[in-house]
């Protein structure tokens, strides 16, 4: 079958890419390109003064302090992502498959959680965790003995705000995943004599992959810039990455270092993002060759 390649000289191509790299070089690049050249500026009695050295670098890289907050965020981070997927395959399979009747409703109250404000939702969440809240009121009613949890102002109280905020993600990228799988597949897998749990981890799940490695990244990516989450609910005794930039830019007027954090940050998010691509991608083509 003859299959028409394309060239970047061709005009229907060009205008099809255009308006995306227009948005990509307006919003993106040049950013970019300002923050890495603001990095090597220095501030004096907070002004901006462009020297073009390297001691904001070699500030970063010599004072622990950020890379201790920088490894805390990529490790919340990996948990959020972890606990997220958890919840949400669970529920997404639910969805297409054992709740369809209800599909339409379930669909309606998590787009309105969804477009709940952020700051509403997180601050909602000091009255569930707080010692004298929901979640306490409810353990005492059960028995488990007054201000049972102590939760809030906690990493544990900032997980459960990222995880309550970011699983939205998962579930929808998952969902759309699963309502794709062509039934007929599963049910040729139960003719062979697949049992369900077997048909689940040898057609549905790894059908399901484009969507859970979508979700995942989604809530790993946002994960890293939360900044509600830690310092509402965390109290700010656990500081992630967001809030140490925030607080260069605005409370110490460090923009140089804000930026040079900034940068630090992107790069950490797209070397752990390659670095779990580079293993899905050769844990796929082995377990390919194993069945060959």
């Amino acid at each position: 079958m003859r299959t028409d390649s394309k060239r970047w000289g061709d005009p229907v191509l060009v205008a099809a890419v255009a308006p995306l790299a227009v948005v990509m070089l307006l919003f993106f690049i040049i950013p970019l390109l300002m923050t890495v050249v603001l990095s090597f500026q220095t501030t004096q009695f907070y002004r901006l003064s462009w020297t073009w050295d390297l001691k904001v670098w070699t500030e970063v890289f010599s004072k622990p302090h950020y890379w201790t907050i920088m490894v805390r965020t990529v490790a919340m981070a990996l948990v959020c992502v972890v606990v997220c997927v958890l919840i949400a395959f669970p529920a997404a399979y639910a969805l297409a498959t054992r709740l369809r009747a209800y599909n339409a409703q379930i669909q309606i109250l998590i787009i309105f959680a969804f477009l709940t404000d952020a700051v509403l939702k997180t601050f909602g969440w000091i009255l569930v965790l707080d010692k004298s809240g929901v979640a306490n009121w409810l353990l005492a009613h059960l028995g488990l003995g007054h201000e049972a949890l102590n939760l809030l102002f906690t990493p544990t109280g900032t997980m459960i705000g990222m995880v309550y905020g970011l699983v939205v993600y998962p579930m929808f990228t998952i969902y759309l995943s699963l309502v794709r799988i062509d039934r007929d597949l599963v049910l040729a897998a139960y003719d062979s004599g697949a049992s369900r749990l077997r048909a689940f981890f040898e057609v549905t799940l790894p059908l399901a992959r484009p969507g859970l490695y979508c979700g995942a990244v989604l809530v790993f990516v946002l994960s890293l810039g939360a900044f509600l989450e830690p310092k509402v609910l965390g109290g700010g005794t656990a500081p992630l990455a967001s809030e140490l930039i925030r607080q260069s830019f605005e409370t110490r007027v460090n923009w140089p270092l804000g930026a040079a954090l900034t940068l630090v940050l992107i790069v950490i998010g797209a070397l752990s993002l390659s670095l779990a691509a580079f293993v899905l991608m050769r844990g796929s083509a082995n377990h390919e060759r194993s069945v060959r």
